[in-house]
């Protein structure tokens, strides 16, 4: 490994010169294996990085992330697919290991999103992982090691210009962290707050039940949470992150563009969704974005145009609001997080619509009491876990 590595230009073409280095002396704990990272590459292979190590010393669970422009679209532990998720993701033609159940979960949640990502493995990439990258649209994957048969895979993705990035799992980094902006050095000591379930036994809710699920979920929150531009929401269930609110400036937008998410990804569990007629050859980008205009209101405009005929064999009713909302009633069980206090019980009105159940957030607004009465209100159990994760 080498002390410094040049790269072809920082964050735009224009930002000249670009390289990563280690200020100490010390060597780069990272090696390029096959491709070219940039530097908007490596600040999304670092912060994933960081975010599947700690879920999987969290929980014992294989974990992975699909990161975009610093936050994660998605991130998951190792929990055994359903036959639906498998189908919603398009895995159901593959054999899963654990690896790449996580990494199909971190990025089937919002495959929009995930559209051309940077993959985190918390374990060895294997074979089975390296052929679901192989065929998804992505920019890159860090890990700590690969086999054999991943390598040869990935090499040849993108012509062979694929970015692998291997990782020392051992490697610690200085505990004063330091960042230039505008010509100015910031300094802070890094944030090294373990995230277990010792954060979650203030619960000052009427409601005190978490089960052992809704732990491991409102751990994965958290800790997706540490590492996504804030202010940030991110909605769990089963292990995986299915919907993340990042860099808004109200925190209620978060909780309404992660429960937005949140409920694209359940209502494509519907089995009118699941049962489009799509018509043989559709690319599997073009089948998300197509179900993501037909679970929208935007579809009556799609039927009246006759766009439908280039997706589909027959033309599909409409999914109605009335039938959205329905099915979207079902959902239940959903664990949240919040990287800071809830000012509002908006916040809760708007969460509870996706099944919300558990809450973990900071606590300290003047406002507690309404936020605790309206979790009272739908008999939604709340910790507060009194530490704050902004990421900036």
């Amino acid at each position: 490994m080498a002390n410094e590595m040049t790269l072809k230009y920082g964050c735009n073409p224009n930002q000249k010169p670009s390289r990563i280095f280690m200020k100490d002396g010390g060597e780069l704990p990272v090696r390029v294996l096959n491709g070219k990272p940039g530097y908007i590459n490596f600040l999304d292979a670092f912060n994933s990085w960081q975010l599947v190590k700690e879920l999987q010393a969290a929980t014992g669970l294989p974990a992975a992330a699909s990161f975009k422009h610093v936050s994660p679209a998605g991130a998951a532990v190792y929990v055994p697919l359903s036959d639906t998720l498998r189908k919603i993701y398009f895995v159901d033609d593959l054999e899963l290991t654990p690896m790449a159940s996580a990494y199909a979960a971190a990025r089937g949640a919002d495959r929009m999103s995930s559209y051309g990502d940077w993959a985190a493995l918390s374990d060895t990439c294997d074979a089975a992982t390296a052929r679901l990258l192989a065929r998804e649209v992505s920019d890159g994957v860090i890990a700590p090691g690969y086999t054999e048969e991943a390598l040869e895979i990935l090499r040849k993705k993108r012509k062979g210009g694929y970015n692998v990035v291997q990782i020392d799992p051992g490697y610690v980094p200085a505990p004063t962290e330091h960042k230039d902006v505008f010509g100015v050095t910031f300094e802070q000591g890094r944030n090294e707050l373990k995230i277990d379930a010792g954060l979650l036994e203030n619960l000052p809710t009427a409601n005190k039940t978490l089960t052992e699920e809704a732990k491991r979920d409102l751990i994965v929150s958290l800790i997706t949470l540490k590492y996504t531009q804030s202010n940030s929401v991110c909605y769990v269930k089963n292990g995986q992150a299915i919907g993340v609110g990042a860099g808004q400036q109200s925190r209620v937008h978060c909780t309404r563009l992660a429960g937005n998410k949140a409920d694209n990804w359940y209502l494509r569990q519907c089995p009118k969704v699941l049962n489009l007629p799509f018509k043989e050859g559709i690319r599997r980008a073009d089948r998300d974005n197509t179900i993501d205009v037909y679970i929208g209101d935007e579809y009556m405009d799609v039927l009246a145009d006759g766009q439908w005929e280039q997706f589909f064999t027959e033309k599909p009713e409409a999914f109605t609001r009335e039938e959205r909302r329905a099915w979207l009633d079902t959902m239940s069980g959903v664990a949240l997080g919040s990287d800071a206090f809830f000012p509002f019980g908006d916040n809760i009105e708007r969460a509870r619509k996706s099944g919300v159940a558990f809450i973990a957030q900071p606590g300290g607004s003047i406002r507690d009491d309404n936020v605790i009465a309206t979790c009272d209100k739908y008999g939604i159990a709340m910790a507060f876990t009194g530490i704050r994760l902004f990421h900036h």
